[in-house]
């Protein structure tokens, strides 16, 4: 790992380990007490340390030692979450506490005002990145949801755009996370400790947050993620995180929200 002076010195010789959880496309380094973030200097990353900063002090975020952009790269130096990943083991045997440390993470960014929120993620501006993703060959379509393209899904992602445009939702704004999947919220047992990866954080509908969960649940508890050699979970109930949020799910703004994550 190249760094340049400023980064090296405020890492104080400290050994690090490359995180391996997560799909962000970043290079993340675990020290003892600290973590470094490094990743390609663009919108995400221009975003997540905007927001990191509006959240200090507001939020369970990680306390923001460092930022610098060297070299077309931005790192972020943060200190390290309490606790432990919400697809930790202790937390996916565990479905009930799972669901509802998940719920409380979703109200807590709900109960924030954003008033005075320094990002904006709600549809006019996530369709356009969407638009600018496809036109730049940004979409990946080796990870995608099966049944999202092809003989039963859209012809490609512009049809898929054109589909989005045709069918917003009205937006319930909130607090999003933009990207509310368990590796990016922390734990000590049912109490929040930590958010994490807030590129795509911002005001936004809530509905976008409980898509990706939801989605994030059905996949690790079916199968999809082996965590820790785990198998799929026949008897895990898919309307646990409804009830523990107390909501009636939305099932057309949950696909809805999926699908527009597949352009990003």
């Amino acid at each position: 790992m190249t760094l340049s002076e400023k980064t090296a010195s405020l890492l104080g010789g400290e050994e690090y380990e490359i995180d391996s959880i997560g799909m962000s496309g970043s290079r993340v380094y675990l020290g003892k007490n600290k973590i470094l973030k490094v990743q390609e200097q663009g919108e995400e990353a221009e975003n997540e340390y905007r927001m990191l900063q509006y959240l200090q002090g507001k939020l369970p975020v990680p306390m923001l030692y460092a930022h610098e952009i060297w070299e077309g790269k931005s790192y972020l130096l943060m200190s390290r979450c309490e606790g432990e990943m919400a697809c930790s083991q202790s937390y996916m045997t565990e479905p009930a506490l799972l669901c509802s440390l998940l719920a409380k993470g979703l109200k807590l960014l709900w109960s924030m005002d954003v008033g005075d929120c320094p990002s904006d993620q709600r549809l006019h501006r996530k369709l356009a990145m969407a638009r600018y993703n496809i036109e730049n060959g940004l979409v990946d379509l080796d990870n995608v949801e099966p049944d999202t393209f092809g003989e039963k899904g859209f012809q490609d992602p512009y049809e898929l755009l054109e589909w989005l445009y045709e069918n917003k939702p009205e937006e319930e704004p909130v607090l999003s996370h933009g990207d509310f999947c368990l590796p990016n919220l922390f734990g000590v047992r049912s109490r929040v400790s930590g958010y994490i990866d807030l590129g795509r954080a911002g005001m936004a509908d809530k509905w976008c947050d409980i898509a990706l969960c939801y989605r994030c649940l059905s996949h690790n508890y079916g199968g999809k993620y082996s965590i820790q050699g785990m198998a799929a979970w026949k008897e895990y109930d898919d309307l646990l995180l409804f009830r523990e949020l107390g909501m009636e799910p939305d099932w057309e703004k949950i696909r809805y929200y999926i699908l527009l994550d597949e352009l990003f």
